[in-house]
């Protein structure tokens, strides 16, 4: 059997059909695909507004942009995610107020988000965790009683659902990534949804090097308005007509998407829900659970010298494994410019410490996963005999 990857984009005819289009048009940017794989997201979401940008990252730091968060500001997020949350708030000039996890869902501790409000406070930045959307409702009551920006980095939780309000439909603006190892894939990309209009016109401004907004730019072909003034400081975080025709095809396909990797989480928990070596991923509405990736943790009897070793073992027979996620506040990076230390955030740091990301895509199947579980089981079984 060949390797068995970490993950896997699901591609299909129908998205390289969609793609192949596209090289054939004469349009490559800023045209009808854009517009309707805005309108797809947004759609999904129950938002107003869709804004395709060109990364996920790059549409935290319009949001934030748009809100104009910088220099003494601070934003409460979590040191438990990926590190491109953290980065966005940084490059505004911004300070991050890291607040614990709750150790159920991975998610920001509601309580100590409350605790962590100052009058500096200008925006709680809350990311679903694996795709885990625990908690927003709080954290939703939080940011209106102290008049603060909730912004949902949704970037791992598309087309989830929690207690009847969608991924991305939580506070001022849900941000979704597109990255191949996501739900849904444009190669790179992302977009921002939000039911604000004022932050949706700034965002389209901000994405195109600060132009100001041509309504009729998408009918009237890529050079419409090239006489429009740049009103502000912008960037260039347009995604291109290509990505989004791929965006549309896997939109198209998303419940089956979703039912794939629902149907390889519940694999996974059937084959390893009775190992005392293991805690699985707590899911409060599992039908409503988008996966994006299946990431068990070792019990306390293990620690961060045992996990490392599992993975690397799973990775020398071939079988994808990676430590989701290392903490954002002990990135070297991090220690330097905030002095933050080891012990600071102590259940973030207790779990990241023994968190292993198994494979995870739409068609792994049963033959797999039965190799993925005996290889992890005797990786485990190794450390046993070492602590004897």
């Amino acid at each position: 059997m060949s390797e068995i990857p970490l993950s896997q984009p699901d591609i299909t005819e129908a998205e390289i059909g969609a793609v192949v289009n596209v090289l054939r048009s004469a349009r490559l940017t800023d045209g009808p695909r854009q517009a309707r794989f805005e309108e797809m997201v947004a759609d999904r979401c129950g938002r107003r507004h869709g804004l395709a940008v060109s990364c996920g990252t790059a549409g935290l730091q319009l949001v934030m942009r748009s809100l104009e968060i910088g220099p003494g500001d601070e934003v409460i997020t979590s040191p438990f995610s990926y590190i491109a949350a953290t980065n966005a708030i940084c490059h505004l000039g911004a300070k991050p107020v890291f607040v614990d996890i709750e150790p159920r869902s991975l998610t920001l501790d509601p309580e100590k988000v409350n605790e962590a409000i100052t009058p500096r406070t200008r925006a709680i930045l809350a990311v679903d965790v694996f795709g885990n959307l625990a908690h927003l409702g709080q954290l939703a009551q939080f940011s209106r009683r102290h008049e603060l920006a909730l912004i949902e980095d949704c970037s791992e939780a598309l087309g989830g659902v929690y207690h009847g309000t969608p991924a991305g439909g939580f506070g001022r603006a849900g941000i979704f990534g597109f990255h191949p190892n996501k739900q849904v894939t444009t190669g790179e990309g992302g977009m921002v949804v939000t039911d604000d209009d004022r932050m949706a016109e700034l965002v389209m401004s901000l994405r195109n090097q600060g132009r100001e907004v041509d309504p009729n730019a998408a009918s009237e072909g890529w050079d419409a308005g090239v006489c429009f003034p740049h009103e502000r400081l912008g960037y260039n975080h347009r995604l291109s007509e290509i990505a989004c025709a791929l965006g549309i095809a896997q939109m198209d396909r998303l419940d089956e998407i979703l039912d794939a990797r629902r149907r390889v989480a519940a694999m996974y928990i059937q084959r390893l829900m009775d190992w005392q070596e293991l805690i699985l991923p707590t899911v409060e509405s599992p039908g409503g659970m988008s996966w994006f990736a299946f990431v068990v943790r070792l019990n306390d009897q293990y620690g961060r010298a045992e996990r490392d070793r599992i993975i690397q073992g799973m990775r020398r027979h071939e079988i994808g494994a990676a430590d989701y996620f290392p903490c954002v506040h002990l990135q070297p990076h991090y220690r330097r410019a905030f002095g933050f230390h080891q012990g600071a955030f102590p259940v973030a740091e207790s779990v990241s410490a023994r968190t292993i990301a198994l494979p995870f895509f739409n068609r792994l199947d049963e033959p797999q996963m039965d190799l993925v579980c005996h290889t992890l089981r005797v990786m485990i079984q190794r450390e046993q005999l070492m602590k004897r």
